[in-house]
Formats: C-alpha cells, sequence, structure tokens
C-alpha cells in the first residue's frame, strides 16, 4: 500500500509539473510572437534571447541576487509580523464575541485603504529605507491573515466540538485536535493571500521609499533609462520567487497539515 501510494504521488507530481511546464511555455512562446511581429519597438519589448541576456548577466556578477535578497528580506520581515498578529488575534476574534466587537470596526475601517496611502505618511515617521517597507508589507498582509482566520474559527463545526468535549478533551486538546485542524485550511488560505499581497506592497514600496537595492528599484530605475529587458528580468525573478514559494514552501505546508489530516481533498486531472 506505501508503495502505491509513493507511486500515485510521485504521478500527480509529475502531471502538475508537465501543466506548470506547458503553461509556461506556452505565454513565452505568445510574448515572443508578439515581440517579433515588430508592433511594439525592440526597445520597449524586447526578444526572450535580449531579456536572458539580461538576466543572465545580472546573475552572474551578483546584483540580482542582491536585489532579490534586499526584496525577500523585507516581505519575510513583514509577513511573519502579520502572522505572528494576524493569527493569534484572528483565532481571538473567532472565537470571543467581545474581541471580535471590538476589533471589527477597526479592521473594516482600515482594511479599504491601500498600503501605498501610507508610504508618504512612514516617510515622514521613519525615513527613507528598510523600516518603511517593511511597515508597509505588513501592513498589506496583515488582513487576509486575519480575516482569514477569524472565518476558520467561526467556521469550526460546533458539533465537533461539543463531541469532543462530551468524550472528556481538555480545552488544550478541543484547540490543538479539533480547532487548528478544522481551521487549517482557512489558515493556509490566508498565508498564501498575505504572501501575495506582500509582494505587491513591497515593489511600490520599493518604487518610492526603499534604497537602492530590492527589484522594485530595479524595475523603476531601469524604467528611466527605458531598459525594458532588464525590468522583465526583474519581473521573471519575482514571479520565479513567487512560484518557488507556492511550490516548495505552502505545497508542502498543505501536504503536512490539511492534507495530512484528512481536510481537504486533492483535485485529480
Amino acid at each position: 500500500m506505501t508503495m502505491v501510494a509513493t507511486t500515485t504521488t510521485l504521478s500527480d507530481r509529475h502531471r502538475s509539473t508537465l501543466r506548470a511546464t506547458i503553461t509556461i511555455v506556452v505565454a513565452l512562446a505568445l510574448y515572443e510572437a508578439v515581440a517579433r511581429t515588430g508592433y511594439f519597438p525592440p526597445a520597449l519589448m524586447p526578444t526572450l534571447p535580449k531579456v536572458w541576456q539580461a538576466l543572465w548577466g545580472s546573475l552572474m556578477d551578483g546584483t540580482m541576487l542582491w536585489h532579490a535578497a534586499s526584496t525577500l528580506y523585507r516581505v519575510l520581515c513583514g509577513l511573519s509580523i502579520a502572522v505572528a498578529i494576524g493569527i493569534p488575534l484572528g483565532i481571538l476574534m473567532g472565537r470571543f464575541k467581545p474581541v471580535e466587537n471590538f476589533f471589527m470596526p477597526l479592521v473594516g475601517a482600515l482594511m479599504p485603504i491601500p498600503s501605498l496611502a501610507w508610504v508618504p505618511i512612514f516617510i515622514l515617521w521613519f525615513g527613507l529605507g528598510n523600516t518603511v517597507a517593511v511597515l508597509i508589507v505588513f501592513y498589506a498582509a496583515l488582513f487576509p491573515m486575519l480575516l482569514n482566520t477569524w472565518s476558520g474559527v467561526r467556521a469550526v463545526n460546533p458539533l465537533w466540538l461539543r463531541a469532543a468535549g462530551a468524550m472528556g478533551a481538555s480545552e488544550n486538546a478541543l484547540f490543538w485536535k479539533v480547532m487548528v485542524p478544522a481551521a487549517s485550511p482557512y489558515i493556509i488560505t490566508g498565508v498564501r493571500q498575505s504572501f501575495l499581497r506582500a509582494w505587491i506592497a513591497v515593489i511600490g514600496a520599493e518604487f518610492l521609499a526603499a534604497s537602492d537595492w530590492g527589484l522594485g528599484w530595479v524595475i523603476f530605475d531601469a524604467k528611466e533609462f527605458l531598459n525594458a529587458d532588464l525590468m522583465l528580468a526583474s519581473l521573471i525573478v519575482i514571479g520565479g520567487i513567487g512560484f518557488a514559494f507556492e511550490r516548495l514552501v505552502f505545497g508542502s505546508i498543505e501536504k503536512a497539515t490539511v492534507q495530512r489530516w484528512g481536510m481537504v481533498r486533492m483535485a485529480k486531472g
């Protein structure tokens, strides 16, 4: 049985990789076809070999790696703070009505404000640099994390809690054995959404408030000199990091939690 399950998992993984490869190849082929039509000037829409040349050159001299590391540092710092605050606060809001009544109006008032709208204010308060970028990421990532956790806790079937309580489960056991597994699909979705929001926010913050390092700064600076090949190379790096996190980090977390606990089913085909 173990060998069959392993073979099935590997087969599913290979099919998923093949589908992802086909999608990416088709998208690249469409881009290359449009670039070679001449509809856009070559300086504005370079062909893939030129983009690859810019990407490879920036990787070889180390500049792209430093820019990517700077951006990833800001994303992970801001996201970590958002997760550390959003999950506990979301659980408290879902479990205790007074906590929900206190924080929900504040969430409703702050959430519609775009994260980048805070950049000028944060610059006045904290100056330019990492602090502003990390705070912008934190602000953007907090609300998806908070609301998904809150929704997950509220969605826990009360019958499960009562059944576990009737069998003598302690409050601690109810939390870790019932509530966390039941709410975990929502929490993981919140982390995914927060990660995506964090990338959107950090690139915008680097446009306006960061130092001379970061993928957002590369895009903004390359625009001033019409270096579209370097801009696209930076976008490829951003997409590659996001794809790697989705497959390696979030996919592994999901397999170790919600799939292991039987909370979701794998899609077939």
